[in-house]
């Protein structure tokens, strides 16, 4: 009965997201208004914000998860640490592409070394060394453990990132949404940013929750093949 209501929930959640990612792209690409310096490319700023976000809050839970692995050696933060830096990887690589994207007409280049760019693809390849830990350690208990420390240690590099336009000279512009005088977005734009907020970090959570059933049933699969070889 429980896993009826797990789904049930489930096919809600899945519902709401798809329903408020429509209304993102209906809020990004008709509602807002086109930007009068950048021109229609502008409009990736509200997918590519909100990936950023999300890849942050992403690797938040795995900071959390790690730390009370640590603490409680619990398969269930394992799991969640490992399905959330798996979902925030993707988030991240959406975020360098949707960057590179909008830096080419803008910038005149795919790609340069600005300190928020840089700082952002050390976060993916940090990321990417977690996930690779936990599949090529052999031992599943290592793995984990030293998957939690990366987590936690990678997770500094989020700040500096968020600092990064701050602290260094950058091409990357300073920030718009969260400053001191408040949003620097006409109301239009910033409905629309919010919008596809809330629509990223809907998608979130419900890949994040499918990728934990994912995890436990591939943890209880191990076990079973375990006692089957003893």
């Amino acid at each position: 009965m429980g896993s009826i209501r797990r789904f049930e929930w489930l096919d809600l959640l899945g519902l709401v997201t798809g329903l408020t990612l429509l209304a993102g792209l209906y809020f990004a690409l008709v509602y807002a208004p086109t930007e009068r310096l950048q021109g229609p490319v502008q409009r990736l700023f509200y997918f590519h914000v909100p990936s950023a976000w999300v890849a942050y809050l992403a690797f938040f839970v795995v900071f959390v998860a790690s730390v009370l692995y640590l603490w409680r050696r619990s398969a269930f933060w394992d799991r969640l640490g490992r399905a959330s830096a798996e979902v925030g990887v993707v988030f991240t690589t959406l975020t360098i592409v949707t960057g590179s994207i909008w830096a080419r007409p803008i910038w005149g280049t795919w790609w340069t070394w600005d300190a928020r760019l840089t700082t952002t693809l050390i976060l993916w390849f940090i990321y990417l060394a977690y996930l690779a830990v936990r599949s090529y350690v052999p031992d599943r208990n290592r793995a984990a453990r030293f998957a939690a420390i990366l987590g936690i240690v990678g997770f500094v590099d989020v700040p500096i990132i968020h600092m990064s336009v701050v602290w260094w000279r950058t091409l990357h512009p300073e920030p718009v949404v969260v400053r001191a005088g408040g949003p620097a977005l006409e109301p239009p734009m910033l409905v629309a940013l919010l919008v596809g907020l809330v629509a990223m970090t809907l998608l979130y959570v419900y890949l994040l929750i499918h990728r934990v059933m994912v995890e436990e049933t591939r943890d209880d699969l191990q076990l079973i093949r375990q006692g089957l070889a003893e």
